[in-house]
């Protein structure tokens, strides 16, 4: 999901870059025969881009915490842990970088172009959102993966929800396992959010919930 986000963030940044560097830079547009200062529409430009990085970053930001706080919801699972050591340590580590970067970006755009100051406040809230989560999530304990009865639950950088409807294989590969539905989807989610004592009693709570007649469980992890 992260990936996706940050791809998407990406593609909108590099027109963002562009718009600013000709503004901040005030160099010439020949096909408009003018230059960047006095380009027209650049404010309805830039709120534009900044619109569509605010939207991203809020729906990532919503779907995190909400994933969070379902995730606490201890009492609505059959079984619910809190992530192991390293995955909180990779996800502070990879929170931090991000946020710091973010936070770069946005700075960056407004000291180039006072007037890139919309996408560079888009690019600073998901640079703080980031901390906050990151500060909030290790404090508490809030990144944890359970088992309901109708899904598995995974939620602290990424957010994962697997349903057991139309399950047909589990497979546990390298670093992710992965849950084969009948209509040949796939989904997955990864195994280092288990630490080793948590794994088997993980796939022991997961079979009581399924049909195992029904659901082939593999452990190819090397």
């Amino acid at each position: 999901m992260n990936r996706f986000i940050n791809a998407v963030l990406l593609f909108v940044l590099l027109p963002t870059m562009g718009l600013t560097i000709i503004v901040g830079f005030d160099m010439p547009i020949e096909f408009l025969k003018t230059t960047g200062q006095y380009m027209p529409y650049k404010f309805e430009a830039f709120l534009v881009l900044g619109l569509l990085i605010a939207i991203i970053n809020i729906r990532r930001s919503v779907r995190r915490w909400t994933g969070m706080i379902l995730a606490n919801k201890v009492q609505k699972f059959v079984w619910n842990v809190e992530v192991s050591r390293e995955r909180v340590k990779r996800v502070l580590v990879y929170n931090f970088m991000e946020g710091l970067v973010l936070l770069f970006v946005g700075l960056t755009l407004y000291y180039v172009a006072h007037e890139a100051f919309i996408p560079a406040i888009g690019f600073a809230f998901s640079a703080a959102d980031n901390f906050i989560f990151s500060i909030i999530g290790y404090a508490k304990k809030s990144w944890r993966v359970g088992i309901t009865k109708k899904a598995v639950v995974h939620a602290d950088r990424d957010v994962n929800v697997l349903y057991f409807k139309g399950l047909r294989k589990v497979e546990t590969h390298q670093e992710s396992i992965f849950f084969t539905y009948q209509n040949d989807l796939n989904l997955f989610f990864p195994s280092d959010c288990l630490s080793k004592e948590n794994e088997l009693l993980f796939f022991n709570h997961l079979k009581e919930q399924v049909d195992i007649n029904k659901v082939f469980f593999v452990n190819s992890k090397k």
